[in-house]
């Protein structure tokens, strides 16, 4: 027997109509806000990633699924999807169209993390990302549609908490100070906080390390040292976020696990799933394109976990729409009978009826079973008698109530009961 890997899950099909669910949501509010689909390869070079991501990130440094390919090239499964569409808007020349360039995705996206609810080495995210405006408009689009989206999957008691991390200008004084205030606890930190001292201080506050986050939580605050501009912005867009109605919370200690943000970030928080309390994230990232060879221009998107979706759905109850079951069974007796009703719902199937028949040989009563445990709302007998007169008998499951219905007119009679 051959297992699953670890960190990775099947979606049964008892499953697949709630995953089916949520990314027919996530195309709705795609749609609404007039965001066009984009499709990335699985895996890209690793260099992407790196000076996309963020060598010091987490993300980087310990969790990214990286290999050599048969010429050598080193090349990683993608572990988030921003990168990869960013390498799409500059390589196709997205820069010369209309902007701005507003783009959606559903993804696979792979990490190396140890498994626990909420948390798969294999993962599907549903992202928005928009390109060409510094506006805070842009801004607080992007989290109204977040907002929107989970309303529409029935999720309840989500808090929306946001922050500004400022630009490179405000960031150099920031990191300045958080270094200073930092060097008298060095010694007493993990290595990657070590690390991180030298590199990029601000990736410190992200620590996991119990130790490491008690030092943090008197770290000075990035709210005091914007500049004008990001304070300015920051302003603007909760000003936009009140006028939208959203309630939200600022919390300075918000600043994203990956290098590529700047200015406003935001998260979506549950306390309803454990320790992975984050269901959509994302933020402001308008130094990425230039970081990856492209033009300078502003973005802003936001991710959400799926697979994290559903159990906080499933946790709280948040209403599913029915599985789908056929809406007519049609049972047959002999060879004769049988062919017709496979030839009978291959009709109902061609003009958008759900019809199912026998595939494995059973009995008139077996099938009666069979068409209940599957959930088919009528069941139609083709019987010598009904076979000679065109007709089946067709009953209807919730009740029991039967009809007898010309075979050319079963579809008029299926239509007409919806």
């Amino acid at each position: 027997m051959i297992n699953i890997p670890k960190g990775t899950k099947d979606v049964l099909p008892s499953q697949s109509y709630k995953w089916q669910f949520v990314e027919d949501v996530a195309r709705e509010t795609a749609k609404t806000f007039n965001y066009k689909e984009v499709r990335t390869p699985v895996f890209e070079y690793t260099e992407l990633f790196q000076r996309g991501v963020g060598e010091t990130t987490d993300v980087v440094n310990k969790e990214m699924y990286t290999f050599e390919d048969k010429g050598g090239r080193s090349i990683t499964l993608k572990p988030e999807g921003t990168a990869g569409v960013a390498r799409l808007f500059i390589e196709n020349g997205l820069a010369s169209s209309p902007l701005p360039v507003k783009t959606f995705y559903i993804t696979p996206a792979f990490r190396y993390e140890r498994p626990q609810a909420g948390r798969l080495r294999e993962f599907h995210q549903f992202g928005l990302e928009v390109f060409g405006s510094p506006s805070p408009e842009t801004d607080a689009e992007v989290i109204f549609a977040a907002s929107s989206f989970l309303d529409k999957l029935g999720l309840k008691d989500i808090e929306l908490q946001i922050n500004s991390i400022g630009c490179p200008i405000c960031r150099n004084e920031y990191n300045k100070a958080l270094k200073k205030y930092f060097e008298p606890h060095l010694e007493s930190m993990c290595q990657t906080c070590k690390t991180r001292y030298e590199k990029n201080p601000l990736r410190m506050l992200d620590c996991k390390e119990e130790n490491c986050k008690a030092i943090n939580a008197n770290a000075p605050k990035i709210l005091d040292y914007l500049c004008e501009d990001c304070k300015s912005h920051f302003e603007e867009v909760k000003a936009l976020l009140n006028v939208l109605g959203l309630k939200y919370t600022v919390n300075p200690r918000i600043v994203r696990g990956l290098d590529y943000y700047t200015k406003t970030v935001f998260e979506f928080l549950t306390g309803k799933i454990g320790a992975q309390s984050a269901v959509c994230a994302g933020g402001r990232y308008d130094n990425l394109l230039s970081q990856l060879g492209g033009n300078s221009l502003p973005a802003i998107g936001f991710a959400a976990g799926i697979e994290r979706l559903l159990l906080l759905m499933e946790t709280t109850g948040a209403p599913f729409p029915a599985e789908q079951k056929p809406r007519i069974y049609i049972a047959g007796m002999d060879g004769k009978t049988r062919s017709l009703a496979f030839e009978t719902a291959a009709y109902l199937r061609t003009n958008g009826v759900s019809a199912e028949v026998d595939h494995m040989q059973r009995s008139i009563k077996a099938q009666f079973k069979y068409a209940d445990k599957i959930g088919a709302e009528f069941v139609a007998v083709i019987g010598e008698e009904e076979f000679n007169a065109g007709v089946v008998n067709v009953k209807k499951m919730a009740d029991g109530s039967t009809s007898a219905v010309k075979i050319k007119e079963l579809y008029t009679y299926l239509t007409k009961e919806i």
